[in-house]
C-alpha cells in the first residue's frame, strides 16, 4: 500500500495547485483524476493491477498532509497500513486511511473525502473532440536537461513554442522583441506540425522531471500529451494550448 500511495503523491502533487485528487476503483481498475487549480494540465491515472482496497469513488484531500505521513521513519515494510471503510447506505465505501507501527505504539489516520462531495470538485475530463496527435516521440535525459538549461536562460518567459524544422522538434522562447533562446529539443521525429502553440514551461518541466518512461505528442488541434509510465501505473498529463 505504502508504495501506491507514494507513486500517487509523486505523480500528481509534483504539479504546483494539485492538493485533491479522485480516485474511481472497481474489482478490475483503479484511475486517478486531477486538475491544478489554475486547469492547465488534466490528470488521469490507471493502475497496472487494481487496488482492492481502492473499490468505490472518493477523495485523497490535503495531500500534503498525506505526504507528511507517509514519510515518517515509524512506518517501515512492517507498519499497517490499510484503508478502512465504512457502510453508507447499505454499502461499505472508503472511509480513511490507518497508519499503525508494528506494535501500535504510532498511529495516524488519514480521512478521505466522501464520493457525493469529490466528484462535485473533480469531475472527470470530457474531450469534446477526440484528439489527433500529429507528433510522438520521447523525450531523452540530454533533451530534457537542455529544456531545463533554456528555461534558467529564459526564465522571464512562462510558455515555449514548438516547431519541426527539418525533421527536428525544436523548442523556442521569446521572440524578436525580447530575450529569445531555442534548440533541438527531439531530432530526427516524424510528423509535422502546421500552428505554432504556446505550451506552459512550468508545468511541462514539472511532469519531464517525474520518474518513469515517457512519451510526448503534439496535436495541431493545440493540446499536447505527455504519457509517463511509473511502472506502477501509467499517467497521461494533457495541457492544452495557452495564448501568449
Amino acid at each position: 500500500m505504502k508504495d501506491i500511495l507514494q507513486d500517487i503523491i509523486e505523480h500528481t502533487r509534483a504539479l504546483e495547485g494539485v492538493d485533491l485528487i479522485r480516485i474511481a476503483g472497481t474489482d478490475t481498475k483503479t484511475e486517478i483524476i486531477t486538475f491544478p487549480e489554475d486547469r492547465s494540465v488534466m490528470v488521469t491515472g490507471e493502475f497496472k493491477n487494481p487496488n482492492i482496497e481502492f473499490k468505490g469513488s472518493f477523495g485523497m484531500p490535503n495531500l500534503g498532509k498525506l505526504s507528511t505521513i507517509l514519510g515518517f521513519e515509524e512506518y517501515d515494510t512492517d507498519a499497517k497500513i490499510n484503508v478502512v471503510t465504512k457502510n453508507r447506505d447499505g454499502v461499505d465505501v472508503p472511509d480513511t486511511i490507518h497508519f499503525e507501527t508494528k506494535n501500535g505504539d504510532f498511529v495516524n489516520d488519514y480521512r478521505l473525502m466522501a464520493a457525493v462531495v469529490i466528484e462535485e470538485k473533480v469531475k472527470r475530463p470530457v474531450m469534446a473532440v477526440t484528439p489527433t496527435f500529429n507528433v510522438e516521440f520521447v523525450p531523452t535525459v540530454a533533451g530534457i536537461q537542455r529544456l531545463k538549461k533554456q528555461a534558467s536562460a529564459n526564465s522571464e518567459q512562462t510558455t515555449f513554442v514548438t516547431k519541426i524544422e527539418n525533421g527536428d522538434l525544436k523548442i523556442y522562447f521569446g521572440d524578436v522583441s525580447t530575450h529569445s533562446g531555442n534548440f533541438v529539443f527531439a531530432p530526427g521525429v516524424s510528423g509535422s506540425l502546421s500552428r505554432q502553440w504556446h505550451w506552459p514551461i512550468k508545468q511541462v518541466l514539472a511532469i519531464l522531471s517525474l520518474a518513469g518512461d515517457k512519451t510526448f505528442k503534439i496535436s495541431d488541434q493545440g493540446l499536447s500529451e505527455i504519457v509517463v509510465d511509473s511502472g506502477l501505473a501509467v499517467y497521461t498529463y494533457r495541457l492544452p494550448a495557452q495564448q501568449k
